[in-house]
Formats: C-alpha cells, structure tokens, sequence
C-alpha cells in the first residue's frame, strides 16, 4: 500500500505562475486513478513517487517503507524505490530490440532466470513475434505493452502509469484496457494511473482521485464522484452536468420533498420539485447540479407539465448514439438517434427534469 503526503512549491517566474502541489492519499492494490486537467499536479504525484521529484514537506510510504520523509530527510533514489514507470512516450530504447529493452531492465539477474524472465514477458504481453524488432518497427499497443512489461519485470512494489493510452486508437486503447486488467489480476501491487479520461476513469479505476490546481478536490469510485459531484468545480472538470441557481421554496423532510425556484433569468423564475435538502432552509439559495444524462428534452408543443422548463436550442452537435442538444440557462439534453433528423431544426423545446436528478452542491 502507498501512503503519500506530498508538498511541493514552484515559484513564479516572469514567464509562469507559482503553483503547488498539496495532497494526501492511500493507494492499495489495484487502479488508483489521478483524473483532473493539465496543470492538475498529476504527473508530479508521480514523480515524487518515483524519486524523480523531492517534495518540501510531507511523506512517502509503500508497504511501511519510507521513501521520502520530509522531518528526517529521507528521500531514497529513484533506482532504491523499486518502482516500475510507464512513461507517456513510452521511453523505451530506440536503438534495441523489444527483446533487448526488457534483457537491460532485468541486467541485475542472473543470466539464466534473466532469459527466463523476458521470454514470460514476452510471452504473457504478447510480443514474441515481434521481439527482435525495434520500437519504429512495431505498432503504438506493441510499444505500450511492451513498455508495461519492462515496468513489471524487475517485480515492483508499485506501478505508475502517466497517460499511456493518449494517442491510442479504439482499438489499441481496448487492447491497453486489457493489458491493464491483466496486470490488475496477476500482479498484487498499487497501480497509480494518471489520466483526463473519464471513460478510462471507469474501465480500470477501483478509487479514483480528482485533483485541481494542486488539490484533491474529490476521492472515492468513480460512480460515486460521477453521481455526487462534491463542488461545482468537480462538475466541471467531469463534465455532462448543468448547474443552476435556485431559492428553495419549500422543505418537507417527511416526504423527502422541496420546492425550488430557478433564479436564471431566462427561465422565467420556473419552479421544480426536488428531493428534499439536508442542511439547508426555506429561502436558501442553491447551486443545483444537473445530470444531462437524465434530463430529458422535446419539442414545445403546449403548456407546461410538473418540472418541465421552456427553453431555447441555440446549438447541436452529433454523438455516436445520438445527438447533444443544447439551450439556453446552460441546459443540455441528449436525443435519441429516431427523433434527431426531425428535432434537429425546431427551436422551442421543453425540458423535463425528473426530482431524482436535481443534486444542491
């Protein structure tokens, strides 16, 4: 298991703003994920890990081994930490083989188990047939997985992946997902991997970790942070909500009830029902958070029903299943692939949002 406290300040320089970098977390075996954009400080996590970036304060530990401490000055070298490291590009030699890229990791062995080794590795990712060509002569997944096995075959505590699917097509990227699941399985150890991807977020990650500007701004499973955003920075950064502003009206906690009213102008100060609101009083005023996965929309076509908004589209992009329609208010709702040509040009929708969709961050 990893425990980290980790603190580590830049200055600013005429060219660039201070940044620091202040988080604490646990990682047990398994895919800890580091989600948030570029700037976030995922990639400094992992290079403190490594032994590759010293914080100013704080402590590293794996299975109660100090790596870095800040109080005693311990900050054991990258090659003591017996960490495996798979860069974004790779880093494999480009002037060996596959095969002579994992005999180099693994030069500390005897000769024998040394052979033995690669060839498993070999083996086990799938690139005997392409072992004795050189990374230009093979393709991105043959590069990713080996890249993977030569991180796993000097048999590290730890595993740290930054964005190795970036520039990966569908198919190599499925194949990645699996090499990844596969390592999961066979190999009992913490594997931290930083990534921007959502989707990625929920093929591989067991915890996942959102991180922005230097701070961990939400932990817990990816379904958990993607049905309950903690801030409306984390919804944001996720993406696919709607956030408005809203006067509670009403609280009935018996039926687990509220009644709020919509603060966007355009809106026309509409009221909807939601569930009720813990920690909060008639005449709040709320941000809502609004899953555009369960708001649903169509066209105009009479009065208004129970939590239905009139709205505006003003813009609309196609999706692999479907369509994404956007409104006015900052509102958004997918469309069906049946109703898209027919929908697509009408202006005056309706938007209907189900109680159990409404979250007050």
């Amino acid at each position: 298991m990893i425990e980290a406290r980790i603190k580590k300040t830049f200055a600013a320089s005429p060219g660039s703003a201070g940044f620091t970098l202040d988080i604490a977390f646990t990682a047990q075996a398994g895919v800890t994920v580091l989600f948030g954009p570029s700037g976030a400080g995922k990639t400094l996590t992992l290079d403190a890990l490594a032994g590759f970036l010293a914080p100013d304060e704080g402590r590293i530990l794996l299975d109660d081994q100090i790596l870095f401490d800040g109080a005693t000055r311990v900050n054991l070298p990258p090659q003591r930490r017996n960490c495996g490291y798979v860069f974004q590009n790779y880093a494999l030699f480009p002037h060996m083989t596959l095969r002579q890229n994992l005999e180099f990791a693994a030069e500390r062995r005897p000769p024998l188990e040394r052979h033995r080794r690669v060839n498993e590795m070999l083996e086990k990712f799938a690139l005997t047939g392409v072992a004795s060509r050189r990374p230009g002569e093979v393709s991105g997944g043959q590069q990713q997985r080996c890249s993977i096995a030569r991180a796993l075959i000097g048999a590290p505590r730890m595993l740290l992946l930054d964005e190795p699917s970036r520039g990966l097509d569908a198919p190599l990227r499925a194949g990645f997902y699996q090499a990844v699941r596969q390592v999961r399985e066979e190999f009992a150890l913490p594997i931290v991997l930083v990534t921007h991807d959502l989707e990625e977020c929920f093929e591989l990650g067991g915890r996942m970790l959102v991180l922005r500007e230097g701070r961990l701004a939400q932990q817990g499973s990816p379904r958990e942070i993607t049905v309950a955003p903690a801030s409306a920075e984390v919804a944001q950064l996720l993406g696919g909500y709607s956030l408005l502003d809203a006067e509670i009206l009403a609280l009935d906690p018996g039926r687990n009830t509220s009644r709020l009213r919509l603060l966007e102008a355009t809106l026309g100060a509409a009221e909807i029902a939601g569930p009720y609101l813990p920690g909060h009083f008639r005449g709040d005023r709320v941000q809502l958070c609004l899953r555009q996965d369960a708001l649903r929309g169509q066209p105009r076509q009479g009065g208004l029903g129970v939590n239905q908004v009139a709205v505006q589209l003003i813009e609309w992009s196609e999706r692999p299943r479907g369509s994404m329609a956007r409104f006015n208010a900052g509102l958004a709702a997918e469309v069906s692939l049946a109703n898209a040509e027919a929908w697509r040009h009408l202006k005056d929708w309706l938007i209907e949002i189900p109680a159990e969709a409404v979250r007050a961050l």
